[in-house]
């Protein structure tokens, strides 16, 4: 993004330092903190091109983002590692890198082709908090005068205003998680699967499309627990949780309903293509091998039961009890199928 800075005083410089501290530490969205980084970046800084890079804490990158905060599309197949280039070198170290020269420096030598300006001189800022370092103010052919100091003065503050921010956020997503979380499989709760339930019955209702939802109990499970103990089978438990998640499909949502019974919900999916998923689900979690403590190898089946929307009921506990009667009709019968 490029940007001429009108000429303002020193009660113009106040009222946006106000502005700034107000709307990053009011906000706990980290989407909306980082397109407020960008708003600001906008209206401060005098320069030729700037770009705000986001840390990835997974896959130890950094990516660029848009003017809406997420993800810039144009270039989201472009990655800078850790270390490598301006962002790379600022992310790694925590410090401000500032190149007057470009043409001297090795870490701007890709930069100075791939560009849409030629990249004379830069400036890295790190957005670093207590927690580390969360992205990298890139700033090319910087308008470098008298007032520079004042100007990077202001950059810090606002690097350091966006790094408050940005813990604020990640520290209420992690609680807000851990509400919905269940501790031992690493699953969605029971109480987040009945607002999920109902949000995704308004969806079908308003859609006009099916929902389907498995109701998934383990066979003998109480064995498991008093033979080998509970940590056994909550270690167990676990493993289960995971391959379950490991076998469903990225738009299914999966759920430790209580003891050992799960549910997985299936939006947009019908009775039929439910049921070959449940029967998919059901055929590999049979063969699965689970290893567990020191040289312990455990396997378990599993009954279920499928419910869908609307031929099975209207709402969150039609769905339910529809499924879990079909699971505790299978376990009445012999246990380890599925009942649709």
């Amino acid at each position: 993004m490029t940007r001429r800075v009108e000429s303002r005083g020193p009660l113009d410089d106040l009222l946006v330092f106000h502005q700034l501290a107000r709307s990053l530490t009011s906000n706990l969205d980290r989407k909306s903190i980082l397109k407020i980084i960008m708003e600001y970046m906008d209206q401060f800084i005098e320069a030729e091109l700037w770009a705000l890079l986001v840390l990835d804490p997974e896959r130890q990158d950094l990516y660029y983002a848009s003017p809406d905060g997420g993800p810039d599309p144009r270039l989201k197949d472009f990655r800078v590692k850790v270390g490598e280039g301006l962002g790379g070198w600022v992310a790694q170290r925590g410090e401000t890198l500032i190149i007057p020269e470009a043409t001297k420096d090795s870490r701007l030598a890709g930069l100075t082709h791939d560009h849409p300006v030629t990249v004379r001189s830069a400036i890295g800022l790190p957005i670093r908090g207590r927690k580390g370092t969360h992205g990298v103010l890139e700033i090319f052919n910087p308008q470098l005068d008298n007032q520079s100091e004042y100007s990077i003065a202001f950059l810090h503050i606002l690097a350091d205003y966006a790094a408050i921010a940005i813990e604020n956020a990640q520290d209420v997503a992690r609680a807000q998680q851990l509400t919905i979380t269940d501790d031992v499989t690493g699953l969605y709760n029971s109480r987040h699967l009945y607002a999920e339930l109902e949000r995704e019955l308004e969806n079908s209702r308003r859609d006009s499309k099916p929902l389907s939802l498995v109701f998934l109990d383990l066979d003998r499970f109480k064995r498991v627990n008093d033979v080998h103990g509970h940590l056994i089978g909550s270690e167990l438990l676990g493993q289960v949780g995971k391959r379950i998640l490991s076998l469903c499909r990225s738009s299914d949502l999966c759920f430790r309903y209580g003891g050992d019974e799960f549910v997985i919900l299936m939006p947009e999916t019908s009775r039929e293509a439910a049921l070959r998923m449940a029967h998919s689900i059901h055929a590999n979690l049979a063969t699965t091998v689970f290893h567990i403590g020191k040289g312990l190898e455990i396997s378990i089946s599993a009954s279920a039961g499928i419910a869908t929307y609307p031929g099975d009921g209207r709402t969150v506990h039609a769905i339910l009890g529809a499924a879990d009667k079909r699971m505790y009709s299978v376990k009445s019968s012999g246990r380890g199928r599925v009942e649709a």
